[in-house]
């Protein structure tokens, strides 16, 4: 039976416990509405900059493609590097972003694990009542009702407490598991945040590296177009008689590739490199190829070009192993692959990037689809920004240092071993 003073009791929690509820909610949603408008605000913010990136970019394109003349090659630079700055401002916008999504979810967290305390305290002092009005001999509580509808009447209040407490239960129950959905949303912004971070990082080293090209350029050239056209021309020259070394290296290869333990073309075993594609030169004997027939010897082009900014996020095309890492300007300043990586897969196929502006792998390490394997860049040989892709038959294909009589200097880079290790990376993407 339930007692009057029970009765009172129970009337005082419920009503204590509702107006909490309504405070702390009150508090909450002030402060999560607060927050949503700085996350708005701030999303907002993302999209003009992002637009203001695409500006650039469309600059940077316009100006790569127009006439070689050092006036548009200074113009290509400062767009980069606007561009850069752009990428900066986006970065450290997601960064703010995620940080007040953080906020809002430590936010809902906080008021979801008060909201678990008050109903287990809750649950629990209304559990005691029970125990102690059901510890109650029913006999005695029959006897002690003047009219037989009055026991019935409190085994129904009973019925619909204990109907109260289940419900309070099952709600109980769906905070905690809210608010582990909150806790992992929470884990993944700051997985976010610590990448954006490294990002962050590699960003303001490419922003040095823009104007480090540029102030070498600026000292060489003097200012001068006549420096800068005699500058392109030596450098055409010695890529010409490079290849031509190459060349004959690779003339000397007698052994085949097996191509039966090669992947069946079109099988679409390879991921695209990067998330934006735009091909500008495809494999073999290309248009371009044709026409600069001295810089390929007549061999065709060895990948597939992809139009890529400095500082585009390069992807390795699948799980691997990389087995070279390197940087061809070091030994010799314009000619072959520039800083490159080339990553071994068990599928006999092995992946290059070349051409990059930062490598952000080492050898040996082991690679997952889709990983940052470095940043776009015009090292080497580029008439200008792009990512060179390159697919070889693993067996056919070997890092190793080379001594060039053309630069006298050894450098190290992958080299073909068999016939017909090129592939065209069209037939597996």
């Amino acid at each position: 039976m339930l007692s009057p003073k029970f009765k009172i009791f129970f009337f005082h929690v419920s009503l204590l416990a509702i107006c909490y509820s309504l405070f702390a909610n009150l508090t909450f949603a002030s402060k999560a509405d607060k927050l949503k408008q700085k996350i708005t605000e701030r999303n907002s913010q993302i999209q003009q900059i992002q637009k203001e990136i695409e500006e650039y970019q469309k600059e940077i394109e316009a100006t790569s493609k127009e006439a070689s003349t050092l006036g548009n090659k200074i113009k290509n630079l400062e767009a980069t590097g606007k561009k850069l700055a752009a990428d900066i401002k986006l970065t450290q916008s997601q960064i703010k972003a995620a940080e007040l999504n953080i906020e809002k979810l430590n936010l809902q967290i906080g008021e979801k694990s008060e909201s678990i305390s008050d109903k287990k305290a809750s649950l629990e002092e209304f559990m005691r009542n029970l125990n102690e009005a059901e510890s109650v001999n029913m006999i005695e509580v029959l006897l002690a009702e003047k009219q037989i509808s009055g026991f019935f009447s409190n085994i129904e209040k009973m019925e619909r407490f204990q109907g109260e407490i289940n419900s309070n239960l099952a709600d109980l129950k769906a905070a905690k598991l809210d608010m582990e959905g909150k806790k992992k949303e929470k884990e993944a912004y700051k997985k976010n945040m610590e990448q954006l971070a490294v990002k962050y990082s590699d960003q303001k080293r490419l922003v040095d590296i823009n104007k480090e090209t540029t102030n070498k350029l600026l000292k060489d050239t003097k200012n001068k177009e006549s420096l800068y056209k005699q500058l392109l021309a030596d450098r055409v020259a010695k890529q010409k008689a490079f290849e031509e070394e190459i060349r004959e290296l690779e003339d000397q290869i007698r052994l085949e590739i097996d191509k039966n333990a090669l992947p069946k073309a079109g099988s679409g075993v390879l991921k695209w490199p990067l998330d934006k594609v735009y091909i500008t030169q495809y494999f073999g004997y290309t248009e371009f190829a044709l026409a600069h027939a001295g810089l390929y010897n007549g061999s065709g082009h060895n990948g597939v070009d992809f139009r890529a900014a400095i500082g585009t996020p390069i992807k390795a095309a699948k799980e691997g192993v990389v087995t070279g890492v390197g940087d061809t300007d070091l030994a010799c300043a314009g000619v072959s692959y520039g800083k490159w990586v080339l990553v071994k897969h068990a599928n006999n196929l092995s992946t290059l990037y070349a051409h990059l502006s930062i490598v952000k792998v080492n050898e040996g390490q082991q690679m997952q689809t889709g990983q940052l394997v470095g940043y776009a860049g015009d090292t080497g040989y580029a008439t200008g920004p792009h990512l060179h892709f390159g697919v070889f038959a693993t067996e056919g294909i070997e890092v190793g240092n080379y001594k060039s009589k053309v630069c006298g200097t050894t450098m190290r880079l992958p080299l073909r071993t068999k016939k017909n290790a090129y592939l065209n990376p069209m037939d597996y993407l």
